[in-house]
């Protein structure tokens, strides 16, 4: 008995490989930020090329959002997952021998491509092995891995650059892809009903039904339905997203430009945010399920973690614009992207709530606004400083964006969720079907034309 409660879950097993998995991709995406320099030093290429570098990565994997996430939904998380992991982790690994800048940015979309649908298909993966009240925590823990990631990408990727170069450090990280992606080939399986590890008591909690898998795999998508339940969700995680992008790519150079901080600084107040918003991905899920465990209320339990986690986040941000102490601009800063952070498990879990089997491609609907942004944010920021001449504007444009999205998460409803719309229309059928039975009784009606019945001809 006392061996029995001290087995570790299946479920749980898989969500730490998917962990390791989130904060494996994170590093692999940012690291090029790091040896940006170096590169550009190595090859002699320009601003410019290098921007192309960066930016090459953006475009698949805002385009493979929506294709990943349907081919996990008619194939299984297991393939899909396999062959993206697959296709990142050679392009980070062909990253070490690169030799010019069309390579790079050839390579940089290649890892655009695997990495675009891989959060949708882990997305998919947790429909059959994550149980609805832990939904919240699990998309918590593995987004919070992927900040992790990315807050340990520049002391990890330096001290290998320090040791043995640039190169080197993306031929490890590669292997290391690679290795995840051997792990992941073991460990998971599609259903609870294909894994011999599972006992039928956790088959139970998750409440997975035998057939569920494959039932799923024939269904069609049904996409007019999933675009009316998810806009909503997406246009949220635009907002989220515009803000997170600026985060990612302008901290750094507002702590320094506007804020006057060293290099010495600039490392440790960089971090310091992305760490707090590892605290806040958990923290969001792990709320939002337990205000489910305790009242029942699935949408109030979602839309109330997204409204305080914006809501805070703007009451943040916004004393940040006329703030004049540097250190505490870095706070501000830094509980802004906290409560931002919150949001983010809620968000990756609406579309397990809403589309359920078709997770994965309501989740890559979902992440297309991120992505979205991710394409629009950043050259926006840029602009608005050049014309504007502060980060003032730009961080007042940020700050709206944030309460348009607070608005629009009043309006989420979880209980309108796809599989209902599918249910209801069953249930109509079966009504109008036996409704109108009895017409099948009656012999059909044969209309001919009399043989004594001559055609009409007209005269003048």
């Amino acid at each position: 008995m006392g061996q029995h409660l001290r087995r570790v879950k299946t479920r749980h097993i898989i969500l730490a490989v998917m962990c390791l998995m989130y904060f494996i991709s994170y590093i692999d995406r940012v690291n090029i930020a790091v040896a940006g320099p170096l590169i550009r030093h190595e090859m002699g290429l320009t601003t410019m090329e290098l921007g192309l570098v960066f930016s090459a990565f953006a475009y698949p994997y805002a385009a493979m959002q929506i294709i990943g996430g349907w081919l996990s939904d008619k194939f299984g998380p297991k393939l899909v997952l396999t062959t993206l992991s697959l296709i990142w982790g050679a392009a980070t690994l062909a990253t070490g021998f690169a030799g010019s800048v069309i390579v790079l940015v050839m390579l940089r979309f290649v890892l655009g491509i695997g990495e675009g649908g891989a959060f949708p298909t882990a997305t998919r993966a947790f429909t059959y092995w994550m149980p609805v009240g832990e939904r919240g925590f699990a998309q918590g823990i593995t987004h919070s891995f992927a900040r992790l990631g990315g807050a340990v990408t520049p002391p990890v990727v330096l001290a290998v650059v320090v040791a043995s170069g640039w190169r080197s450090a993306f031929i490890l990280l590669g292997i290391a892809s690679l290795a995840w992606t051997v792990l992941y080939l073991f460990v998971f399986t599609n259903s609870p009903e294909q894994n011999r590890r599972i006992t039928p008591e956790e088959t139970a909690e998750i409440g997975y039904r035998a057939g569920d898998c494959e039932r799923a795999k024939r269904s069609a998508t049904p996409w007019r339905k999933l675009i009316h339940r998810m806009w909503l969700v997406t246009f949220v995680d635009f907002c989220y997203g515009w803000l997170l992008w600026v985060y990612l790519t302008w901290l750094p150079s507002y702590l320094k430009e506007s804020r006057g901080f060293d290099l010495k600084h600039l490392a440790l107040f960089t971090a310091l945010p992305l760490l707090a918003g590892v605290v806040g991905d958990t923290l969001g899920g792990v709320v939002s399920d337990r205000i489910f465990k305790l009242t029942g209320r699935l949408r109030f339990a979602r839309c109330a973690v997204l409204v305080v986690g914006m809501g805070g986040s703007l009451a943040f941000l916004l004393p940040t614009i006329s703030v004049a102490d540097p250190l505490t601009a870095v706070w501000l800063l830094t509980g802004s992207f906290f409560f931002l952070e919150i949001t983010n498990p809620v968000l990756w879990t609406l579309p397990l709530d809403i589309a359920g089997k078709y997770a994965g491609t309501a989740g890559g609907m979902m992440n297309t606004g991120f992505g979205l942004a991710g394409m629009v944010s950043p050259v926006a920021f840029g602009y608005l400083i050049e014309h504007t001449g502060g980060y003032g504007a730009p961080f007042a444009v940020s700050a709206g964006l944030l309460a348009l999205g607070i608005v629009a998460a009043l309006f989420i409803d979880t209980s309108r969720t796809v599989e209902a719309d599918e249910e209801r229309e069953r249930q109509e059928g079966a009504r109008t079907g036996g409704a109108l039975a009895f017409l099948d009784a009656v012999p059909p009606v044969r209309i001919e034309r009399h043989i004594f019945r001559r055609p009409l001809r007209w005269r003048r």
